[in-house]
């Protein structure tokens, strides 16, 4: 594909792109785009969750246990419809696929959730370095609903007042810096708590140099 686009440019990018739509909030470039994934790629995305899951971590653990108490996923590269997700990911965006990091699956059973938080790496915090020093900080964050949900399990963006419903195919993707590269802290979110049934997400953060 051609060089990579600036986060500007990415932004421009998707808001000329067909079914995007903008959050309208100048305090945080974020898009949605329904249907991004069809019914037979999302049940075997779920299959590949189920089989492989394992507790969801965290960087800079604060020590608390109930901070993100769903399972991940870590998809193979190598896989052909993970491999085709990615691609069409970082079409979308614009961006270089070297720049992704692996894409992972998370599964929320009734109760669990992700309080607030950021995709980016505190810079004050202890482990900065060891994330950010090869493949610098992350830049765009691409998460997919890959099913309804009956309850519960919305991702709300406290900072801007955007609460967005589980819907499967659905693609959310925003940009966590600000203009001169700082963290933005209206990308503060949470994945609520799941009621009823279970959700599945698929995420994949870019960084501003290649990954890994």
């Amino acid at each position: 594909m051609a060089a990579a686009l600036s986060s500007s440019a990415v932004a421009t990018r998707l808001r000329a792109a067909a079914g995007v739509q903008r959050v309208p909030n100048p305090a945080l470039e974020l898009f949605i785009r329904r249907d991004f994934l069809d019914a037979a790629e999302r049940a075997a995305l779920i299959a590949m969750i189920d089989g492989g899951r394992r507790p969801s971590t965290i960087a800079d653990d604060r020590g608390e246990s109930a901070f993100r108490t769903s399972e991940t996923c870590d998809l193979a590269g190598t896989d052909p419809l993970v491999a085709a997700i990615n691609a069409r990911i970082s079409d979308l965006l614009g961006l270089d696929d070297r720049l992704g990091e692996p894409l992972q699956g998370q599964r929320y059973a009734p109760g669990q959730e992700f309080k607030l938080h950021t995709d980016t790496f505190e810079p004050t915090g202890a482990d900065f370095f060891i994330h950010c020093a090869d493949s610098g900080q992350r830049t765009w964050t691409a998460m997919i609903y890959l099913n309804d949900v009956e309850e519960g399990g919305a991702t709300r963006f406290k900072t801007i007042g955007k609460t967005v419903q589980p819907e499967a195919g659905k693609l959310l993707a925003w940009n966590n810096l600000l203009p001169d590269g700082r963290p933005n802290p209206a990308t503060l979110h949470q994945g609520m708590k799941v009621r009823r049934g279970v959700k599945y997400v698929l995420t994949r953060w870019y960084r501003e140099r290649p990954f890994g």
